[in-house]
């Protein structure tokens, strides 16, 4: 369904079961996360990630102001192409300032990324550990006016688990529009 075809190689299909049961432990859930999924198929398969770019660091910021609005930042710093850069983003939250700063490096090296838009965002608290304590899941549905997608992440910080899924649908959106990867 997917153009990947692994049903020849056992070792592979094994492999890729053993790793969704491990991951799944952890929180992940690929039934509704089938851009994820396909790309742990890819890694499973070449050995190595897709991987048009690298997330370095990023850091968020959000701050209320004294007429009572509030605004959030990001800056993301990433490499691609052989190229370092920070750039920022601001947003109606956090993720939303996250992903504008992504896109915002990204697309002076990848244009295409100005078609894709995240449509629907979906956090779970999963169950056994209280609070604020929890470990999160983020599922992203991104479109990029042909289709969509949803990729899922998975951290204790709610941010971070957004910025997982995230990359992930930044970097599936690449491989659609049929860039090669680095």
């Amino acid at each position: 369904e997917m153009g990947i075809d692994v049903s020849a190689d056992r070792e592979l299909v094994g492999k890729v079961v053993e790793r969704v049961k491990e991951l799944e432990m952890r929180g992940y859930t690929f039934e509704a996360a089938d851009a994820s999924f396909e790309l742990l198929l890819r890694e499973a398969k070449a050995g190595e990630k897709v991987r048009y770019f690298t997330v370095l660091e990023w850091s968020t910021n959000v701050e209320r102001r004294p007429d009572a609005s509030v605004i959030s930042r990001a800056t993301v710093k990433i490499r691609a192409r052989d190229k370092e850069f920070i750039t920022a983003g601001e947003g109606n939250g956090p993720v939303n300032a996250i992903d504008n700063a992504l896109r915002k490096g990204l697309e002076s090296i990848y244009p295409e990324l100005a078609a894709l838009e995240l449509t629907d965002y979906k956090v779970r608290i999963l169950e056994g550990r209280q609070g604020t304590s929890a470990i999160t899941r983020v599922l992203v549905e991104t479109s990029d006016g042909e289709g969509e997608w949803t990729t899922v992440g998975v951290h204790e910080n709610v941010i971070a688990a957004s910025e997982m899924a995230l990359e992930e649908a930044v970097t599936y959106g690449l491989l659609r529009k049929g860039i090669k990867p680095e």
